[in-house]
């Protein structure tokens, strides 16, 4: 079946091994009958041509061959194809499907299939007897074949012998001679290496003497600015006295400056409101003087009617005084109203007098308000120009306060903010070195110098480059992605993963292959791939849980990666871990079934009756699993010390924080002397505003007088 299905064109994935060397005879038991194999079947066509079909076994990989000539897969499947066998349609061989499709039917369905199919009812009887007189043949000829064939094995594998020790006994002469080629060749090219060095050397001296020489040059040089440097360092120092005592000065004559201010707007102010109040008092003048018009015209009126009526009455009086004769009580009514008369007009001049004496005594009172007048304005003028000074300062004063209040804000957030990065960093600080020092003890401890090899290296490499190409499907070596549960099982796993120890998992066969493709291409060591969809896995019987003694060798390595658990599965099997190799040896060999045990010092028994050791191999291939602790240790380190250098970076900011504490309490002082100023001033302005207040009241008092 196998050998029909290679000549029909199967692949190697379908022929149920791994490689097609192991279709060769011999090969499944590690002794192949012969390197290479082959497979020819003739075709006949209805004219009489024949088309042969041959396929050859060459090393890991086959040969197509049609009518005596190599061809290519398609060519070979074309013509396969022509005669009616289609390779992909499997339409000439029954293969495994078929078979179990089959197999599910009932024993009487299956007869009976198998009798139409073949219509093998008539010849039932014939066909027994021949089958008997076949299988008698077969047994002779297998008889014979063998003894052939055993015979044939032996005077081959006593030239392959004879071959082999000739070709041993070339390669060590060879091996001589390339060993003095090498020496020769280390020696002749060491000489060249001295003879460069030389030279080198010699550059380099006299490079130092240059150096030397500039280095002298460049020394007196930095002297020499070094003196100038402190002399104008001096004079800065100097000039910086200067400027602090000019500060203190000028700081010392601000609030006079301010004072001088405040009181000229105040002045200002003051006078205009006296200039108000004058303007107030000329109306209340003028009025006056309209007042005292009048008067003196109603006094000229009541003068003029006066002198007419004395002419009046003396006309009258001379007019009767010839004819008339007053009688006794017409004379006396006269002398009363003449007396009454007299009165009135001694009324009016007194009032006349009195008005002339009060109207030069207001011109000198307003003479005197004008004059006090001025000095008010004057005053009023000064006061609202404080007034308005102290306006400015105070609005300016509240606008620097206000930014230094949300400056200071600012600065208190950031001192608290870098504060508080200083603690959390101080306290990691103290935790990263606690950690380091848990951690250098722990490596300093196990004593195991771990370098890698060139070849370990290279291997890394190409596995960094494995999963950097398929990200997602390369997981990476088996030891790596598990570990057992202890350190005391190290050499039983060791054992028993043998050599799937360091093999590279993958998620499926199709990847595996493109892996192997680029290690050929990029001429890398060979590697072992799992796949995960590829892997023959046996299941695992339960019943060896319950073994006294022993536990399963699945149960004592764990790992992270989920789907690794199939690996872990194929490669242990239902292999057994027992304590001592007494206990192994008894559970391996004493019970009703051989079972596969091993002890902890790593001593292997196998269900054929094979023991293997090799205590100081293992221990030495144990020691991946501490170099693999180790490994994540020192990774461990570096993440540590790496830390510890940026807290490190984040510790130096304490100068920034005492910085910004003195920017603070800088602003806090100035905030403070602005608060104070703002004070002043406010207390200074509320002050001439009740002086203005009173100045005003006084003159609009003045005004009403």
């Amino acid at each position: 079946m196998d050998a029909l299905s290679f000549v029909m064109g199967e692949r190697t994935a379908n022929l149920r091994v791994k490689n097609v060397r192991e279709l060769i005879h011999g090969a499944h038991i590690g002794k192949p009958f012969s390197s290479s194999a082959s497979v020819k079947i003739v075709y006949c066509e209805e004219n009489g041509e024949e088309k042969t079909f041959s396929r050859i076994i060459r090393g890991g990989s086959s040969e197509f061959v049609f009518n005596d000539k190599t061809v290519s897969r398609s060519v070979y499947t074309a013509e396969l194809e022509k005669i009616g066998i289609i390779v992909k349609a499997r339409n000439c061989m029954v293969f495994q499907g078929a078979i179990e499709s089959i197999a599910m039917k009932k024993p009487k369905e299956r007869t009976q299939l198998f009798e139409q199919i073949s219509n093998s009812l008539e010849f039932a009887e014939e066909y027994e007897e021949k089958k008997k007189k076949m299988q008698q043949a077969e047994g002779d000829a297998q008889f014979n074949y063998n003894k052939k064939k055993s015979v044939a094995v032996e005077r081959k594998h006593a030239k392959l012998e004879k071959e082999e020790a000739e070709h041993y006994q070339m390669l060590v002469e060879e091996l001589k001679e390339n060993h003095i080629q090498l020496q020769l060749f280390r020696l002749y090219h060491n000489e060249k290496k001295i003879e460069i060095l030389n030279n080198k050397l010699d550059e380099k001296n006299m490079d130092i003497n240059t150096k030397e020489d500039s280095l002298t040059s460049a020394e007196d040089t930095f002297k020499a600015k070094k003196k100038v440097f402190g002399i104008l360092n001096r004079d800065q120092q100097h000039m910086e006295k200067k400027m602090k005592t000019l500060e203190a000065s000028l700081n010392q004559k601000r609030p006079q400056y301010i004072k001088a201010k405040e009181n000229t707007s105040h002045q200002i102010k003051k006078v205009d409101m006296v200039k108000k109040s004058l303007k107030d008092n000329e109306k209340h003048l003028a009025k006056q003087k309209l007042n005292i018009k009048e008067l003196e015209a109603e006094l000229t009126d009541v003068e003029r009617s006066w002198a007419v009526y004395e002419r009046k009455v003396e006309e009258e009086k001379l007019q009767r005084g010839a004819d008339v004769e007053l009688e006794a009580s017409q004379l006396d009514q006269y002398k009363e109203l003449k007396e009454l008369v007299r009165k009135k007009v001694a009324t009016l001049t007194q009032q006349v007098e009195k008005l002339q004496l009060e109207q030069k005594t207001e011109q000198e009172r307003m003479a005197f308000d004008e004059r006090k007048q001025k000095e008010i304005e004057e005053n009023i003028k000064q006061v609202v120009e404080q007034i308005e000074d102290h306006k400015k300062r105070i609005e300016k004063l509240e606008e620097y306060a206000k930014s230094c209040t949300e400056l200071l804000a600012e600065k208190k957030q950031q001192e608290k903010v870098l504060t508080d990065e200083l603690e959390h960093s101080r306290v990691r600080i103290a935790q990263v070195n606690e950690e380091l020092n848990k951690i250098v003890g722990e490596l300093q401890n196990a004593r195991i110098d771990y370098h890698e090899g060139r070849r370990q290296q290279m291997r890394a490499e190409m596995l960094e480059s494995l999963k950097r190409l398929y990200p997602d499907s390369v997981f990476g070596r088996l030891l790596d992605l598990c570990h057992p549960i202890h350190k005391k099982y190290q050499l039983a796993v060791t054992k028993v993963f043998g050599k799937y120890m360091s093999a590279i998992v993958v998620a499926t066969e199709k990847i595996a292959r493109e892996c192997i493709r680029f290690l050929k291409e990029e001429r890398a060591e060979p590697e072992t791939f799992l796949a995960l969809d590829y892997l023959d896995i046996k299941p695992i019987n339960e019943k060896l849980r319950e073994v006294k003694g022993s536990k399963m060798m699945i149960d004592v390595v764990q790992t992270s990666f989920a789907p690794l658990k199939k690996v872990i599965q194929f490669v242990c099997g239902n292999g057994l871990v027992c304590e001592t190799v007494k206990e192994a040896r008894q559970i391996a060999f004493d019970g009703p079934v051989r079972l596969k045990t091993v002890s902890l010092d790593g001593t292997l028994f196998l269900k054929s009756g094979v023991i293997s050791g090799g205590s100081s191999d293992l221990k030495f291939k144990a020691r991946y699993w501490d170099e693999k602790e180790m490994k994540e240790m020192k990774e461990k380190r570096d993440r540590l010390v790496n830390e510890l250098k940026e807290l490190m970076k984040v510790n130096r900011k304490e100068t920034d924080l005492k910085q910004l504490q003195a920017q603070c309490q800088g602003t806090q002082t100035r905030l403070k002397y602005s608060q104070s100023e703002l004070e002043s001033i406010k207390k200074k302005h509320l002050a001439n505003f009740y002086k203005v207040k009173q100045n005003t009241y006084f003159f609009l008092s003045f005004g009403d007088l």
